[in-house]
């Protein structure tokens, strides 16, 4: 199993291939959807996303992450100065105002927290044993009673509890500063 010494924003800060790799898995998709909310095709999104992450290179191990601000609502600024800065802007659609209507914000902040925490688990679903996973699973998102769970994988009740504990202490570990309060 891998481990996690503080939150992916702070392991960004350091040169952190890991973190970098999960930081681009994780957050790829949204980008890709507010590239196509400002009407790109998919290969100028592809492209655009491509030069955002060339920027957060260069912020991210800067950026100090402010409780009070929505670390998603940083990022989207990025990728809209970005986008109004591309070379290639005369060949995109001018019709879109992306300052008048954030689509993070037409995202329920629930919603946004799903989709953030089903990514962070695919992600995750690998860096624990097969028993362990299932033991969290399970019981978290299936809610299946942990009595039930630890007669299917061989295992006690106990050890269900802290293989739930251990995979879900880490998750909030991985999505510490990414999800706000």
């Amino acid at each position: 199993m891998l481990t996690t010494s503080g939150s992916l924003l702070e392991r960004l800060r350091q040169p952190d291939a890991d973190a970098w790799a999960r930081f681009v898995e994780l957050y790829t998709p949204l980008l890709l959807r507010w590239t196509c909310r400002l009407g790109l095709q998919a290969a100028d999104g592809d492209d655009l996303v491509q030069d955002v992450f060339g920027i957060l290179v260069q912020k991210l191990p800067e950026f100090e992450y402010d409780p009070g601000r929505r670390f998603r609502g940083w990022l989207h600024t990025v990728l809209v100065h970005r986008w109004h800065n591309w070379p290639r802007r005369g060949a995109l659609p001018l019709n879109v105002d992306p300052l008048g209507s954030d689509p993070a914000d037409e995202v329920q902040e629930e919603e946004y927290r799903r989709y953030l925490v089903g990514r962070a688990l695919k992600i995750m679903d690998t860096d624990f044993e097969p028993t362990t996973w299932k033991a969290c699973w399970e019981t978290v998102v299936n809610c299946r009673p942990a009595a039930h769970v630890a007669d299917e994988l061989s295992m006690s009740v106990a050890a269900v509890y802290i293989a739930r504990s251990r995979v879900l202490r880490r998750l909030r570990e991985e999505l510490r500063g990414m999800i706000e309060e």
